[in-house]
């Protein structure tokens, strides 16, 4: 499929927009059915619009907002464009009641076309557009000082379309893979090691820590011998290296600039891009 007004519809953490095109050239030639089980944002998938997919992410809110942006566009460009238009005598207020909305429904479990509204709504207005919870699992960044438009109506009805051919999952990534065969790809963007080992920033309440790096790389090694071509993309840092490294596998290093760190200093970087194939 080629379209190119569908565009990922919220910033994410560690997205891939800035190595598309190193990613396009190192992809297999031909594949069956492709595979990413942590989307985030869709910057990947959504570039390359595979006829046959599965995305799948541990997010319970951003896989809400995919279903939502899915199954009943209209309705969501509608919520979110009236929280757009809402009266902001006061941004940062504004922000923070949304954002205590938000929450809320997080506790309540609502996973409606709100709660996908607010959750755009609010990663269109937070700081950097990161999405961070804390231990309760509500989500804490602060505002932006931003009054900007929150979607673009025709990359929502674009994505929209095409997300219908898509089988859309929720949960953890080893499950999202059970059914990739021999010929398939799958395209693996897990949350970053850290480079320090001693730290780590939580995107979900769930965490990723050192165990889940070692059970993805299990996984790759499973995928691997199941005949699959992969693609795996994080951090230049000594833990990713002995994963993967001594195994075959192709290892590139790349230059990226970090987009989040708020140290300017700070934004430039290493990532590895590893197939084994």
């Amino acid at each position: 499929m080629k379209n190119s007004s569908v565009t990922p519809f919220v910033k994410w953490a560690g997205g891939k927009r800035q190595l598309l095109t190193q990613i396009r050239e190192r992809m297999p030639e031909t594949y069956n059915n492709y595979f990413e089980p942590f989307v985030g944002g869709g910057a990947v998938v959504f570039e390359l619009l595979p006829e046959k997919a599965v995305i799948n992410d541990i997010n319970k809110a951003l896989i809400n907002a995919y279903k939502q942006i899915c199954d009943d566009p209209e309705s969501f460009i509608s919520t979110v464009t009236h929280l757009d238009s809402e009266m902001w005598e006061d941004g940062k207020k504004y922000y923070y009641a949304l954002r205590e909305r938000y929450n809320d429904k997080l506790m309540k479990d609502e996973f409606d076309i709100e709660l996908a509204a607010l959750f755009v709504f609010i990663n269109k207005h937070c700081f950097n557009g990161l999405y961070r919870v804390n231990g309760k699992g509500l989500f804490n960044v602060p505002y932006n000082n931003s009054r900007k438009q929150s979607i673009d109506v025709d990359s929502i009805r674009a994505a929209s379309e095409y997300l219908k051919h898509v089988t859309i999952l929720e949960g953890d990534f080893q499950t999202a893979c059970e059914n990739a065969k021999a010929g398939d790809f799958i395209f693996i963007d897990s949350p970053y090691a850290p480079l320090n080992p001693t730290s780590f920033e939580a995107y979900t309440k769930e965490g990723f820590d050192i165990e889940s790096h070692k059970r993805l790389a299990d996984l790759y090694d499973e995928l691997t011998a199941r005949g699959c071509y992969c693609m795996l993309t994080n951090h230049n840092t000594e833990l990713i290296n002995e994963l993967y490294g001594n195994k075959g596998y192709r290892i590139d290093v790349v230059s990226v600039k970090r987009l989040i760190n708020s140290d300017a200093s700070k934004r430039v970087g290493e990532e590895v891009i590893i197939c084994n194939y």
